[in-house]
């Protein structure tokens, strides 16, 4: 077996909805370099994420995993909560 089996995708990022029953969306932010100009720009990539509980709102920080498909477009499941929202 290869010596990187078992080791799942960790992702940090905002929850930006959380209208879905069960499911929350998340936007994670990476800094990439243009390769031409070389000037370091913000990529945000959305996922959506289980959230059995429904206990993860908007503005939360929470850490991802990623996970077997458990719907069309849901592969990606709530870890653990980084920071709450202030309200």
């Amino acid at each position: 077996m290869a010596e990187h089996a078992g080791k799942r995708k960790l992702r940090e990022g905002t929850v930006v909805s959380d209208k879905m029953e069960k499911t929350v969306v998340v936007a994670v932010e990476t800094l990439v370099r243009h390769p031409i100009y070389g000037r370091t720009m913000r990529r945000t990539k959305r996922y959506k994420a289980h959230d059995e509980e429904n206990q993860y709102h908007t503005g939360d920080r929470v850490r991802i995993e990623e996970t077997r498909p458990i719907s069309k477009e849901k592969r990606w499941r709530v870890v653990q909560v980084l920071s709450r929202a202030e309200d």
